[in-house]
């Protein structure tokens, strides 16, 4: 009786200790599961920065480290630096450093990649030698689908701001209340050929010393859809517009909505790309609030006080500054106020010219205006008027 109640007390002793011991062996395996993952989550940051290099983006971190056991990664990069090389024909067109990223993933759903990034960036055009400060209070973005290929992604900043340096003053630029961009696979896409949808988001944004117009708040919601894509292997972006051309790819602009104040803007239609690299296309556009924009485009201001050159270039190829100056001038000598009458009336002629270009529509119940906007090698029509020309993308 004692020697069975001796060997009792021996086993349950060592079931006292069995936990214990599972317990440890758990944790040193998951530790050398963790860092065995950190290692190699340094090895594929590594080959992906090898990749982007080989397109001509150079990521680089002055220092890099690895934290956040026993359950999730958090890389970070201190001293971030950005360098696009091979976009064009200048050796390093751009440059960009912010102070730090922070990039996290969760052990149990490593596909799921989260970064954050510390505030203020500074970019530089070494082409022009410009440099910009962008700051913001709050920036982050995230990435579903790593390492294979992405299935969604999204970046978010909330109060961006660009200034230009110009010596120590910096010279505001752009603001705005919030900015998204999200992009995602198409329904039915597939990585060898993807169909990318993307969406733009700006919360009362402005854009300063371009025109009084920008300047003043507005909202924008673009949805597009971009097909022509061969894959999503690293590349430099005039190579991968050249394929888009190639496969006969194109951005269709699903729904596009700008509002400024009493001025709205939706637009939808498809751009292509043209065999030297230019947009062609057209949109449709529909547009209330018309009456308030012409005169804030300063058609007479601009009459009474000279147009420029480049602006005749812009809005009338062929037509010469001075022509046109002499011209008022004449009118003046002839019936002395003549000119100055046709100048204050350029607005009203404009609006009517426009009015006779589109149709009469509805736009949220107000009155609207509905029109193409035709993008012809680069060049910017509204029905007959050139109003811009877009730069080539190759």
């Amino acid at each position: 009786m004692t020697d069975m109640t001796a060997a009792t007390r021996r086993r349950s002793r060592l079931g006292l200790f069995i936990a214990p011991v599972l317990l440890l062996v758990l944790a040193a395996a998951w530790s050398g599961f963790w860092f065995y993952a950190a290692a190699q989550a340094e090895i594929a940051a590594d080959a992906w920065r090898a990749q982007e290099a080989k397109a001509g983006r150079i990521y680089d971190c002055a220092r890099r480290s690895i934290a956040g056991f026993p359950f999730r990664f958090e890389v970070q990069c201190s001293g971030a630096s950005v360098a696009l090389v091979a976009q064009n024909a200048s050796k390093t067109p751009f440059t960009a450093k912010l102070d730090n990223i922070l990039v996290v993933a969760q052990v149990y759903d490593p596909k799921l990649v989260i970064a954050e990034f510390s505030a203020p960036a500074t970019l530089t055009d070494n082409v022009t030698q410009t440099t910009f400060m962008v700051n913001w209070s709050k920036a982050r973005a995230s990435v579903f689908g790593l390492p294979a290929v992405p299935q969604r992604g999204s970046i978010v900043f909330d109060e961006p701001g660009i200034n230009r340096l110009d010596g120590s003053v910096q010279v505001p630029l752009a603001r705005a209340k919030q900015v998204e961009l999200h992009g995602r696979l198409a329904d039915g896409s597939v990585a060898d050929h993807p169909v990318i949808e993307t969406v733009l988001q700006v919360a009362q944004g402005s854009i300063q010393g371009v025109h009084p117009l920008l300047a003043e708040p507005f909202e924008a919601d673009v949805r597009t859809k971009i097909s022509g894509l061969s894959d999503f292997t690293p590349k430099p972006w005039p190579q991968r517009f050249r394929e888009i051309q190639a496969a006969g790819g194109h951005i269709e602009i699903v729904q596009s909505r700008i509002q400024q104040g009493e001025m709205i803007a939706v637009a939808a239609g498809t751009l292509g790309i043209s065999a030297s690299g230019r947009l062609d296309g057209e949109l449709q556009m529909t547009v209330t609030g018309l009456e308030r924009v012409i005169p804030a485009l300063g058609i007479e201001k601009m009459l009474e006080e000279g147009v420029p050159q480049a602006t005749l270039d812009r809005v009338a190829p062929g037509v010469k500054s001075q022509d046109l100056n002499n011209l008022f001038g004449a009118l003046d000598r002839a019936i002395p106020g003549l000119g100055k009458v046709i100048k204050q009336n350029a607005n009203a002629g404009v609006a009517a010219g426009i009015n006779s270009i589109g149709t009469e529509s509805t736009l949220e119940g107000r009155k609207a205006r509905s029109f193409p906007l035709k993008f012809a090698d680069g060049a910017v029509l509204l029905g007959p008027f050139k109003v811009g020309q877009i730069p080539p993308l190759y």
